[in-house]
């Protein structure tokens, strides 16, 4: 057999083996994508009959901006720097909700300057703000004081 005949040879079987490893991994792929798809189909139908059941619910936001924490740190003080949302149910009074605005900056500043800051650092942030929530529904309750939000959303932070 010549050279030229045995590289066509080489050729024309290099590019079968190509085009069954390609055939198979396409059917792979598709009986894997149809197995999953029945399951979340009906997943699909069962969240969109609760979705039907429950209708979304409208919010207030109000924000409070600029809550400044001094935590002490490794050989100088660190500075926190957080910007806070207040999330209440529509209809909720704005101006109920400006009003504890001192209430939340010093349950806050309170809350986080009795940390370290690698401590505080080292909070992601819904950890951060499951914990400013839980102290915050717990000061309110603890001073007797009507809470008209219900939950607390970190907008911005600025570690220094």
């Amino acid at each position: 057999m010549s050279t030229t005949r045995l590289v066509l040879l080489m050729f024309v079987l290099n590019i079968a083996v190509v085009l069954g490893g390609v055939f198979v991994n396409y059917k792979m792929i598709q009986s894997a994508t149809l197995g999953a798809a029945q399951p979340a189909a009906e997943g699909q139908e069962q969240a969109a009959a609760e979705e039907e059941e429950e209708e979304p619910v409208e919010y207030v936001f109000v924000p409070v901006e600029k809550v400044i924490v001094s935590l002490p740190g490794e050989g100088r003080e660190h500075y926190f720097v957080l910007d806070l949302v207040l999330q209440a149910e529509f209809g909720t009074d704005p101006k109920k909700l400006e009003q504890v605005d001192p209430m939340v900056r010093s349950s806050v500043v309170a809350n986080l300057s009795a940390m370290r800051f690698d401590e505080l650092r080292a909070l992601q942030i819904p950890q951060l703000q499951r914990k400013l929530e839980e102290v915050l529904l717990a000061d309110f309750a603890s001073r007797k004081v009507a809470t008209p939000f219900q939950h607390v959303l970190v907008s911005k932070m600025i570690v220094q």
